[in-house]
């Protein structure tokens, strides 16, 4: 087969070589790849139906699609595997310990705590950790993740364990999900009197996909229609076994509003941890880990919860998370005390990064300010081009012109601030989700952590979008700017609200279905001719009503012969009436349609508007 020409130049076509591109890639860069000329590509995509520009960031299908027409193999990489060749461009080796065996040293278990919600996640935390965090969360609902490292006894030596606290709602899974790739142990809560529930399930599949031991904390033994047992046997069916009944999976029973059996759950995942897991790490090192959560703090500027996996994270260090980077100023532990060190499994707080990095981005220490900084411009650019790549809607040139015309695609544009990234990113991965059909998109245009600006209000002004403020409300002038202008900003405290509302307000930019309603069928029994209306059919009312100006449909021998007619004229003897119900005698006017006979049947309906599901 011949090579491709676009203006009579002829294109390098390859014999199936693979071509290596990043997500978000343009059809430059693919260009550079193949020795070709980004113009060239741009033609090439012309041919195939699909406009794009050289420099425009392009979708997965897209590239595969190019690649196939010019017989190359493309291979998208994957953000972790970028991130990975990123660090060894900078020698830095990501998730391994350095030295051998004699640099590791044991270390404490990370636990998540999972289950469906209202079954006492938050409860039992607070019951560990012996304070109160219940009373600051809307809706009794976990709105952020935190970590928290608590210390047991078990046979006679002093344990630490780390908690990464996820929120409990199904709204945040992909928060949960990411809170579970951090973790060593899954506590699952089962609530003795509801047992098994879909948010059970789902917990239980995000552990196993995470492939972490499971112990299960049956809680709520103290209330009425308790049965741990039953619950045991519901969790059979889905692979967790009890001990007792010969399995490997521990179950404690506790009651976490009475405090009962805690220390017996801190216990088993102790000897859990010892029996399934080799916890060590190499102390020494420079410190890695993960962001679990990050905020921007009014008076301490970007704030984020890191969780250290190996080495030691120490004051002064310069370090990378995600696409910010700063050097330590200072931490704090989970009871808001100054520490000057952290070891592995050790939750802090860090202070002293240049903006917010996402829930779960990986953190590393590095020994210079410029490569900090290197590594995270290089990170936000990938995040950014893939960001843009998701965004665009492919649009064919043989429906480019359906597009533009106003009404066949609707779109819902939003702008999304939260205190915290974790937040922000489950609602957006939420609402994102929502299905309401093709005929709607619902488009981020902007996220963000922290309260609603002006350029927020500026962006939603300029692009029709509403502003969503989740536990933040619009700073400054903002506010007075959004009602002078009339930008719709709402706020929210609980994330399960605002997806419903968005939701409906999908629904209601959804152009209104209609279904046709029968009112009623008429028999012609004769037929009256008026030299000034024409023909006038005599009828009798055979089921339902006719009513005046109605569409009807004029059938004989049970066919169609005339669609969309009108009812334009209708008596009862001499009186003109609106409706004739079934049973009754009266005269029909079809306006200019005369074609009628007797033992025609007049079949009236209505388009009503049909509420969607």
């Amino acid at each position: 087969m011949q090579a491709p020409s676009v203006g009579g130049v002829m294109l390098p076509r390859g014999n199936g070589e693979t071509v290596r591109l990043s997500r978000g890639a343009s059809l430059t860069d693919f260009a550079e790849k193949i020795n070709a000329n980004p113009a060239s590509l741009v033609a090439v995509m012309m041919n195939l139906g699909e406009m794009v520009t050289a420099t425009q960031s392009v979708s997965d299908e897209t590239l595969q699609l190019l690649g196939d027409e010019m017989n190359y193999t493309v291979q998208i990489v994957s953000p972790e595997e970028e991130d990975r060749e990123l660090l060894e461009s900078f020698s830095i080796e990501f998730g391994e310990d350095e030295g051998g065996e004699e640099a590791l040293m044991s270390r404490p278990p990370v636990v998540t705590v999972m289950g469906h919600v209202d079954h006492g996640k938050t409860r039992l935390l607070d019951a560990i950790r012996k304070t109160n965090v219940i009373a600051g969360e809307a809706g009794g609902i976990t709105q952020h993740i935190g970590a928290y490292q608590v210390a047991t006894e078990v046979n006679g030596e002093d344990r630490a364990i780390t908690f990464i606290d996820t929120p409990g709602h199904e709204a945040f899974t992909a928060m949960r999900a990411r809170g579970a790739k951090s973790t060593d142990i899954a506590i699952l809560v089962v609530a003795a009197n509801d047992g098994v529930m879909p948010q059970t399930i789902e917990a239980l599949n995000h552990a196993k996909a995470a492939d972490v031991p499971i112990v299960v904390a049956v809680n709520k033994i103290d209330v009425e229609g308790a049965d741990p047992t039953k619950v045991r046997g519901q969790l059979t069916e889905f692979g967790l076994v009890a001990e007792e009944y010969g399995g490997d999976t521990m179950f404690v029973d506790i009651s976490a509003k009475q405090g009962l059996n805690i220390d017996s759950l801190l216990e088993a995942v102790v000897l859990t941890a010892d029996a399934s897991l080799d916890l060590r790490a190499n102390p020494e090192q420079d410190a890695q880990g993960i962001a679990i959560e990050a905020h921007l703090d009014k008076g301490r500027g970007a704030v984020a919860t890191v969780l250290v996996q190996r080495g030691t994270l120490r004051v002064g260090d310069t370090m990378v998370a995600g696409d910010a980077y700063g050097r330590v100023r200072a931490m704090l532990d989970d009871k808001g005390e100054t520490v000057e060190e952290a070891g592995p499994s050790t939750p802090v707080l860090v202070l002293g990064l240049t903006n917010v990095p996402g829930a779960g981005d990986n953190f590393l220490v590095v020994d210079e300010d410029r490569t900090a900084r290197q590594i995270a411009e290089k990170r936000a650019a990938r995040e950014r081009n893939a960001a843009f790549a998701k965004r665009v809607r492919r649009v064919s040139l043989e429906d480019l012109d359906k597009v533009l015309k106003a009404g066949e695609i609707q779109q819902l544009n939003l702008i999304i601030k939260g205190d915290a990234s974790g937040s922000v990113e489950a609602l957006e991965s939420s609402l994102l989700q929502l299905d309401v059909g093709e005929e709607v998109d619902i488009r981020v245009l902007h996220r963000g952590v922290g309260a609603v600006t002006e350029s927020d209000i500026d962006l939603a002004m300029g692009s029709d979008a509403i502003v969503i403020g989740f536990n933040v409300r619009a700073a400054g002038r903002a506010a007075q700017m959004a009602e002078r202008e009339g930008v719709d900003v709402r706020y929210y405290s609980v994330i399960y609200q605002a997806i419903e509302e968005i939701e409906a307000a999908l629904k209601g930019m959804l152009k209104p279905e209609y279904e046709e309603v029968e009112l009623g069928t008429a028999e012609i029994r004769e037929v009256f001719r008026s030299s000034k209306l024409g023909n006038i059919a005599g009828v009798l009312i055979r089921s339902g009503e006719v009513k005046r100006n109605t569409k009807a449909r004029l059938l004989r021998d049970g066919k169609v012969i005339a669609e969309s007619l009108n009812i334009e004229g209708l008596r009862r003897f001499k009186d003109d009436v609106t409706e004739i119900r079934e049973g009754f005698e009266g005269g029909i006017n079809l306006g200019n349609f005369n074609d009628i006979k007797v033992d025609d049947v007049i079949a009236t309906y209505e388009m009503r508007e049909k509420p969607r599901a």
